[in-house]
């Protein structure tokens, strides 16, 4: 039997992964524990980084929190070898079949880089912008990420 957290988190993990495969990315998934060179929490998103956070830590997670986890996921995107990367808080109030209001948090770097600013990487912008997952999902697709958008 596993620990309260790691329910918790695997709950999570698993709500962001079918958000994500009824959104453009059919392959996401739970990412297999990495170890050391830890890789975020869903796999399947070829060249993307995501971070997931759950229960009570995210529903209440302070600016500290967030600051750390983002520098956590700056990490796991690199030992990714992804592009873009981002972290994913579980609301409060919001269940897991409402995953795409959960808090999604992408640095403006990240942002930039998804609509196809051409400055991007000449300078790092490591403040944060949080949306939901929705609306970070459709930047990713829009950018260039899972399947293409279709034409409305």
């Amino acid at each position: 039997m596993t620990n309260k957290p790691k329910r918790i988190g695997t709950a999570a993990e698993t709500a962001v992964a079918r958000f994500l495969q009824a959104n453009g990315f059919p392959e996401a998934e739970r990412r297999q524990l990495r170890g050391v060179l830890d890789a975020g929490d869903i796999t399947g998103c070829r060249h993307v980084c995501i971070e997931v956070k759950g229960g009570e830590a995210a529903k209440s997670a302070s600016d500290g929190d967030v600051v750390a986890w983002m520098k956590e996921v700056r990490v796991e995107t690199l030992n990714a070898d992804a592009a873009v990367g981002f972290l994913v808080m579980q609301r409060r109030a919001v269940g897991p079949k409402n995953a795409g209001r959960w808090w999604a948090v992408l640095t403006v770097d990240t942002i930039r880089r998804l609509v196809g600013d051409p400055y991007y990487n000449t300078t790092y912008y490591d403040q944060t912008v949080r949306m939901h997952l929705a609306d970070a999902v459709h930047l990713l697709r829009e950018g260039g990420y899972g399947d293409p958008l279709e034409d409305s």
